[in-house]
């Protein structure tokens, strides 16, 4: 009775390893479209030419407001995506361009001021968390990263110090939003990286997630 109990915890082990290996390797050998590496076919309403920085949280704003010093200040975008500076509180910064929170602080000041012309200098360049893009898997330093206008694949992977000895390059892939979905796509970090071959070099757009899985061999 022993050896038949013995046996049969043998069979399952074995057997849930036999699942176990069937899965990953399906996980492994999961594919997904390649993504097209010339901007004319970038799978997005996003260009990256016409692309304007937008504040976020973190980032320093420098507020100058012409000839009006006591109100000119320089302030940092609160976690809330929020800042307050003389005579404007709570006014939301986040998601905007230097442009338009300009604009929004000329029409809070309109009320104390007659006329008020402002800019808006923006330091630091964290950006919002729908704008970085986030490097997560295999990399030698996963993190989430500023875009940066005309941002490219080589330039992603210089800035996270490339992949890992165990990172299966070629399955890599990167999560994008595509007409308001989420879509994924294949890449090629292993030709780029380690053969050169410049044509797995991609453009990178905000918001951008690339996944580096583990290779199981």
């Amino acid at each position: 009775m022993n050896i038949s109990r013995h046996q049969s915890r043998s069979q399952i082990c074995v057997l849930a390893m036999l699942v176990l290996s069937v899965t990953l390797a399906g996980c492994a050998g999961k594919t997904y479209p390649p993504l097209p590496v010339t901007k004319g076919s970038l799978p997005s309403a996003s260009d990256p030419d016409a692309y304007n920085y937008l504040i976020g949280p973190g980032d320093s704003v420098n507020i100058f407001v012409w000839r009006n010093p006591e109100v000119s200040n320089t302030v940092t975008v609160r976690p809330d995506g929020k800042i307050t500076t003389p005579l404007v509180e709570d006014l939301p910064a986040s998601g905007k361009t230097p442009t338009q929170l300009a604009r929004d602080l000329e029409k809070a000041l309109a009320t104390y001021i007659k006329e008020p012309i402002v800019t808006v200098i923006v330091g630091g360049f964290v950006g919002p968390y729908s704008e970085q893009i986030r490097v997560v898997g295999e990399a030698a330093k996963p993190q989430a990263l500023p875009y940066r206008q005309k941002m490219t694949m080589l330039d992603l992977m210089i800035a996270v110090g490339g992949i890992t000895n165990a990172a299966d390059g070629n399955k890599a892939s990167i999560v994008r939003f595509v007409g308001g979905k989420q879509k994924q796509f294949q890449v090629r970090l292993e030709d780029l990286i380690k053969d050169g071959d410049i044509s797995a070099n991609v453009d990178m757009l905000p918001g951008d997630i690339l996944i580096i899985p583990e290779s199981w061999l």
